[in-house]
């Protein structure tokens, strides 16, 4: 019988029953092959959040149930991408942006490669009044799933100064990202 590294052909529907309570809050996702070239994750919703990820690789989006949004920081502001039902979307390398999945049992399929050695990912915090960096944290990614939860736990547990912004003084709610989106919202509307 043929041996594969990753083994047979996988029915995608089961696998997504199989993975349904990690597709959603608290977890939200899940990678389907833990060693190959590429990282396939699967990405539910719903979910928000205030970082922005600096992907040193492309990232492959197919949003095949419900509808999703990227806040992509470029050029000095913040633009949106709408991902909607049946999308399909490549994001090129260090492309900054935040994977906004409001609806409640959106999936998206998201790939993206192995880093080569040594690339390193980053993930950043920006006001959202002025769009100054507040902070960015660079990691060795290994896996999507295990790596980044103590990353944003090291922001979320920054005190109020290390979220203050250095040029309008106005402060990175951290965990609470619906008030950090209010912010960003009223800026916009401001303008």
């Amino acid at each position: 019988m043929l041996e594969l590294k990753y083994g047979n052909p996988l029915n995608f529907n089961r696998w997504l029953a199989e993975h349904a309570h990690r597709l959603k809050p608290p977890v939200g996702n899940q990678q389907v092959w833990q060693d190959g070239d590429f990282m396939v994750t699967v990405v539910g919703g719903p979910n928000g959040r205030s970082d922005f990820h600096d992907d040193p690789t492309e990232e492959f989006f197919y949003q095949f149930k419900g509808n999703a949004y990227l806040l992509i920081w470029d050029r000095g502001r913040f633009e949106r991408v709408d991902l909607k039902e049946g999308d399909i979307f490549l994001l090129p390398p260090h492309v900054l942006h935040s994977p906004q999945r409001p609806e409640a049992g959106s999936l998206c399929l998201v790939i993206e490669r192995q880093r080569p050695a040594g690339e390193r990912d980053a993930f950043q915090w920006h006001c959202a009044n002025c769009g100054q960096l507040i902070q960015r944290h660079e990691v060795l990614l290994q896996s999507i799933v295990d790596d980044l939860p103590p990353l944003y736990e090291r922001f979320y547990a920054s005190d109020e100064a290390a979220r203050r912004c250095s040029a309008c003084g106005v402060v990175h709610p951290g965990r609470d990202y619906p008030a950090w989106h209010a912010q960003l919202e009223r800026a916009q509307e401001a303008r």
